[in-house]
């Protein structure tokens, strides 16, 4: 499968997923379009330096308590998903520290999404409902986090999608440092 017809699957995917919105006015000079695909994209966690991690650390033990999920994983995926900016926007509209797409914080009673405290609460809530449907795998419960639900369950695991498989590994990776470190 080439990679073309890969971005236009995911490119697909995410239309389906994404709700509906107004296209906004296209820019006109070259700045304009410049300066509108930053702020859609917003920054990029794999470029970006990480925002102060530890001063998310007692909201994300309170949701990690309160959902059953480990504090080290939900601290993972918050660096992977937005750099702890809680500004953060991706391209497919994505919102927050843990990413969520805006019909999905709404479904999870977040009306904030920028609000560090909602925002980590709706994602631990999110990945303890992954856990729930992937029988407590974390890393299917990840790729899900990532990828959706359904992709994980068409392939029977982590998709073999580079940026979920990527994404997975990250985040896991992220988790074993977290637990060699205090995340109180």
């Amino acid at each position: 499968m080439s990679v073309a017809s890969v971005t236009a699957r995911v490119n697909e995917i995410e239309s389906l997923l994404a709700p509906p919105s107004t296209p906004a006015a296209a820019p006109t000079t070259f700045q304009q379009q410049l300066k509108a695909a930053g702020q859609a994209f917003g920054p990029s966690p794999a470029t970006q330096p990480d925002q102060s991690p530890g001063q998310y650390d007692s909201l994300i033990n309170a949701a990690a308590q309160k959902y059953g999920v480990d504090p080290a994983v939900l601290k993972g995926l918050i660096r992977q998903e937005s750099g702890f900016d809680p500004n953060s926007t991706s391209g497919a509209g994505a919102v927050g520290l843990t990413q969520l797409m805006p019909g999905t914080a709404a479904a999870l009673g977040v009306s904030n999404p920028r609000d560090p405290a909602q925002s980590i609460d709706a994602g631990a809530h999110f990945l303890r409902q992954q856990l729930d449907a992937f029988g407590g795998d974390v890393q299917k419960a990840l790729a899900a986090y990532n990828a959706g639900p359904g992709a994980v369950q068409r392939y029977g695991g982590v998709p073999p999608y580079g940026e979920t498989q990527d994404y997975v590994r990250k985040v896991m990776a992220y988790a074993n440092q977290y637990r060699g470190q205090s995340v109180a």
